[in-house]
């Protein structure tokens, strides 16, 4: 029988709640994208944000899956939101599958520079 810490469980649970958000954000702005998406490039500017936030708010390791989750789903629910083609929406999923993980990719680009960002201007708390 394994014995865990409390202290390792609000880790765990802490790391599942910020990939969860990561996630719903990810999907609300996707899913949004299409009816902005008429203003142009600058309809990418919240995208990127968020991207930032997300590493900004993680730690190192927790800001490249939070990242690459948010990109993922944020790509991935803008392309099924905005498809209006005529064939069915099940056989384009394995093209928006990989177009969410160019998302991914990008997330974690975003997310990582976000957490770069926190580490470069924001100051060590003491250590114990």
């Amino acid at each position: 029988m394994a014995h865990f810490s409390i202290e390792l469980l609000a880790t765990e649970s802490e790391v599942m709640v910020k990939m969860i958000i990561a996630a719903i954000l990810g999907v609300i702005l996707g899913a949004a994208g299409p009816y902005y998406a008429s203003i142009g490039w600058y309809s990418i500017i919240p995208w990127g944000l968020v991207g930032l936030a997300v590493g900004f708010w993680c730690s190192k390791r927790q800001s490249l899956y939070a990242g690459a989750l948010y990109g993922f789903c944020l790509n991935f629910s803008f392309m099924i939101a905005g498809y209006t083609g005529t064939a069915s929406l099940l056989s384009r999923l394995p093209f928006f599958i990989l177009i969410g993980l160019f998302g991914a990719v990008c997330g974690v680009a975003l997310a990582a520079a976000g957490y770069f960002l926190k580490a470069a201007y924001t100051t060590p708390g003491p250590v114990d």
